[in-house]
């Protein structure tokens, strides 16, 4: 059974005297706000495979407001799941928190996962930009002066190499062999220790000509072991009935036989192009990661390569995120400008009265086109040939917005620091997002209850 909150309200713990609960009963008033948004939720634990279940049926499952008490309370000092359920058993604080009475058995870090991980990141976005609302209604945030600059949050991968990704195949691939002879008794060859051998040949190789002879091996044996895995998916599909190819097949070990060794043929063919042929691949061309094949390569001002998703973010005096899209690819800075200004103008109904940017925003065409949506004073930081005049009422102004730019600099240091924005630990393009959103969100509703907690001390 799944509920949005309890009915009545758990025997929890007395609350200590410290400075940390005051910051949580703060939020625990501003969630209280909040009910509303706990519907997005429920429904989002309610669908199951795509498909919606009975609330009412089953045992008792966490709450609509546990999830979210939960996940504030992960990214807020980002703990993995298994820290998270220690966490929860032992701090009388956490479990007065997320509403776990005293005598109720602590959650497993597998029940956790499964709760935080049915949460879309449609429903994390909808549930912080209510929180941003709420905090306009509460004279937090007006959102009439705004700041916006993009980070990349990378993902949880290693540095790649050519030889690294050919033997991550390779692993992968013999792992799933390994199984289906197990399963259905379909032998194989292991090249799986030679390819290794080959892999730490490449790393210690001194140069170009020692290294060369080894990528052609490695890039062999790999290429077998695709073959036979092809050959193995399709003798799969026979033995379980159903050999009309990948589309018509129910096994679970074919499909994802047939994942792997497509991204295989990716690698392979970026290896040969880039080492045997000397090409230069693009990168939107480029498999970085076979377990985060949705990874983007980000290059920062030529000096550091970044594995991960850019993401572009919008920040208010008081310190509050009140915007952040995840981006696919990497976009310039400048074709972002319009489009977060105009979100902004769709979150709060009007446009923000001032605005001020990094120098990689800067067009006079952007400065047009957010001038015609009704921004008064639009400030990049490096301005090049645009007059300061164009872009704000005076010099004085444009130091002004030039230097509140500057904070959000601190605020994305923040996040990366104490809310794990540094590097997403979830695995998938979507759940990349919804760790993104929920990281911001639990930054959103600590400022908020801080600046409240300022404004009545």
């Amino acid at each position: 059974m799944r509920s949005l909150l309890q009915k009545q309200l758990p025997l929890v713990p007395i609350a200590i005297a410290h400075a940390h609960t005051r910051e949580f009963q703060q939020m625990d008033a501003v969630l209280g706000q909040l009910l509303d948004i706990l519907k997005l939720i429920h429904a989002d634990l309610m669908r199951r495979a795509g498909k919606p279940v009975d609330p009412t049926k089953g045992r008792d499952g966490m709450t609509a407001e546990q999830v979210l008490r939960v996940i504030l309370v992960k990214q807020m000092n980002s703990f993995s799941y298994e820290e998270l359920a220690f966490h929860l058993a032992d701090s009388s604080t956490y479990r007065a928190f997320c509403r776990f009475g005293i005598d109720e058995r602590p959650l497993s870090k597998s029940t956790l996962q499964k709760n935080i991980k049915r949460v879309s990141a449609e429903t994390w976005e909808a549930i912080n930009r209510r929180l941003v609302l709420v905090a306009n209604t509460m004279k937090v945030e007006t959102g009439r002066k705004v700041r916006i600059d993009c980070t990349v949050t990378e993902s949880n991968i290693h540095a790649p190499t050519d030889s690294s990704l050919l033997r991550d195949c390779m692993r992968v691939l013999v792992r799933l062999l390994g199984e289906a002879e197990q399963e259905y008794g379909l032998p194989f060859i292991n090249h799986n220790r030679r390819a290794k051998r080959r892999a730490m040949g490449i790393l210690n190789a001194k140069s170009n000509e020692q290294r060369l002879p080894l990528y052609r091996d490695l890039l062999h044996v790999t290429e077998t072991t695709v073959r036979m895995a092809e050959r193995i998916a399709k003798e799969i599909d026979v033995r379980t009935g159903n050999d009309q190819g990948e589309a018509a097949s129910t096994s679970a070990l074919a499909r994802e036989l047939r994942h792997y060794i497509g991204l295989s043929h990716r690698v392979i063919s970026q290896t040969r192009r880039r080492v045997l042929e000397g090409e230069a691949v693009p990168a939107s061309e480029k498999v970085v990661s076979i377990f985060e094949p949705h990874t983007d390569i980000i290059v920062k001002d030529r000096r550091e390569t970044l594995y991960g998703h850019k993401i572009c973010l919008t920040g208010g005096v008081s310190g509050l995120i009140s915007d952040v899209v995840v981006e696919q690819g990497n976009p310039a800075d400048a074709t972002l400008a319009v489009t977060m200004i105009q979100r902004q103008c769709d979150l709060y109904g009007r446009p923000p009265r001032q605005s001020s940017m990094d120098g990689g925003f800067t067009s006079k065409a952007n400065l047009d086109a957010i001038k015609k949506l009704g921004v008064e004073d639009v400030a990049f930081s490096k301005h090049g040939s645009l007059p300061i005049t164009d872009m704000v009422k005076s010099s004085w102004v444009f130091r002004r917005l030039r230097n509140f730019r500057a904070g959000i600099e601190g605020t994305i240091s923040f996040l990366k620091r104490s809310f794990g924005l540094d590097r997403c630990t979830w695995s998938g393009f979507e759940s990349f997002k919804a760790y993104v959103f929920a990281s911001v969100l639990t930054c959103n509703l600590l400022v908020v209850a801080r600046n409240l907690l300022g404004a009545s001390g």
